[in-house]
């Protein structure tokens, strides 16, 4: 018993995940997938995706009651490809949109209505249009957007609408508050702050009562909704936004005098550990958490939907890149490689607060060994602040070797920044393979230099010169 409930808090399964790591680099070599004319590629491994599906299931299934209705909607932002939204599909989980192009990867994923929740602080109508006419959740974010909501709803349109409204629309409908109950360590990724763009801000004069005349006045109003923060937000402030949030439902439905709200959305935010291969914490920690904190959530008075990302996706994927060159500068190693801004823009740009654990392999894709040595791993980009680790303790990387940048399954190699037009890489997802120990499986292809040239205007080349230009320009 002690064992099981160790590898539940403190995360065991990082040694066989770090083990399957290994062997697909080593097999992404010997497949020819990774090399000179292949220099960095992303690699998602699917036996661990379905295992963090699988714990987070397991985790809040032992605490609510038995028939509640529970959604838990992958945010699509964090890893938005089709291949995984579709695993994620098959695996139960669904997918928490903020965009029409997150709408549109979730839906040629195959997902439906009922798993898609539409999350996002500017909505234009034409958006609400298609969500309600979809039958997809929505949370509006203020009262500007309820105001739409109600003219898609009622038998009338205002002009900022436009079209006819939506006669009888099965989407859930709710609103997104902030109870302002402060940020974590990192400003960007706290969403409850007192100046926070999401939502309504309820300690502001006048708005916890207005949420409340909001339900009161619209009965079709049946969900709430609250994200604390995410990466940076401990678990006992993410519990107490929950607990703002069930709270404010309670008080709604008493004053309605039935049970008007009967879904919480409670967004997602677990934060990952990236100093390690342990999970932690674990969705078993935080779902227990929730049920001392607020036990009315769990007792089947309230459905639920979780919108959790990062905890998903971000162990089990990674970024491996060819060392194109080995030089010294002021007397440290500085390895060259083909992985930088353009896949780890945060890394990058803030690497006090995002840092990146380095593997390092030799040339052959086996994990490389030697005495530890302080160096630099730079990316391609053409500024020197362009580098995945500095400073980084690591057996000396040499030409031919390669280096992974680990825990990089959500916001890295799925958003690329173009910086010096570099192509997007090819991302693999793997699994056992039989003989061959390790299959792959595109998940992207490559981007082409062709393609660069087609997104940068190629088609329209002399746009702004000669008898084509409408100012004519000689």
């Amino acid at each position: 018993m002690g064992a099981h409930i160790e590898a539940e808090e403190t995360g065991n399964s990082g040694a066989g995940r770090a083990a399957r790591r290994d062997e697909a680099v080593r097999a992404a070599v010997e497949q020819g997938l990774l090399g000179p004319d292949s220099p960095i590629i992303g690699l998602l491994d699917v036996t661990g995706i379905r295992e963090s599906a699988a714990e987070l299931r397991a985790a809040f299934d032992a605490v609510v009651a038995p028939g509640t209705p529970v959604l838990h909607a992958f945010a699509v932002k964090a890893t938005p490809l089709v291949p995984v939204l579709r695993l994620l599909r098959e695996e139960g989980v669904g997918a928490e949109v903020a965009s029409p192009g997150e709408l549109a990867l979730a839906r040629a994923a195959g997902l439906g209505p009922e798993m898609t929740v539409l999350d996002s602080p500017a909505k234009t109508p034409g958006e609400l249009r298609e969500a309600l006419a979809l039958g997809i959740a929505v949370n509006a974010d203020n009262p500007q957007e309820l105001d739409r909501i109600d003219a898609l709803m009622i038998p009338h349109s205002p002009k900022d609408v436009g079209g006819a409204p939506i006669a009888a629309s099965r989407s859930p409908l709710g609103i997104r508050v902030n109870p302002q109950i402060g940020g974590g360590s990192i400003e960007a990724t706290s969403t409850a702050t007192a100046t926070s763009k999401f939502g309504v801000a309820l300690r502001d004069e006048g708005a916890r009562e207005w949420v409340v005349r909001a339900y009161l006045d619209r009965p079709w109003l049946t969900r709430l909704h609250a994200h604390t923060g995410s990466q940076g937000v401990p678990l006992s402030l993410m519990a107490r936004g929950v607990a703002e949030t069930y709270g404010l439902a309670e008080e709604i439905n008493r004053r309605a005098g039935r049970r008007q709200v009967d879904t919480l959305d409670i967004g997602g935010g677990l934060p990952v550990n990236f100093a390690s291969d342990a999970t932690t914490p674990t969705y078993a920690q935080y779902a227990r958490t929730l049920a001392e904190e607020v036990p009315g959530l769990f007792d089947g008075r309230y459905g639920l939907v979780t919108e959790f990302g990062r905890s998903l996706l971000a162990k089990h994927g990674t970024v491996v890149a060819r060392v194109e060159y080995a030089k010294s500068a002021g007397g440290r190693p500085v390895a060259l490689t083909h992985a930088g801004v353009q896949v780890a823009t945060r890394t990058v740009y803030a690497p006090g607060v995002w840092p990146l654990r380095i593997a390092a392999y030799d040339s052959k894709g086996r994990p490389k060994e030697g005495p530890a040595v302080v160096q630099d791993v730079a990316g391609p980009a053409c500024f020197s602040g362009d580098l995945l680790a500095e400073g980084c303790a690591l057996p000396l990387l040499e030409q031919g070797d390669f280096a992974a940048a680990l825990d990089t399954g959500a916001y890295y190699f799925a958003h690329h920044y173009a910086y010096n037009s570099l192509v997007r890489p090819a991302i693999y997802g793997f699994g056992p393979g039989g003989e061959r120990r390790v299959a792959f499986a595109v998940v992207r292809e490559a981007q082409t230099v062709e393609e660069v040239v087609a997104e940068s205007g190629g088609a329209q080349v002399d746009a702004l010169v000669g008898g084509r230009a409408p100012w004519g320009l000689p």
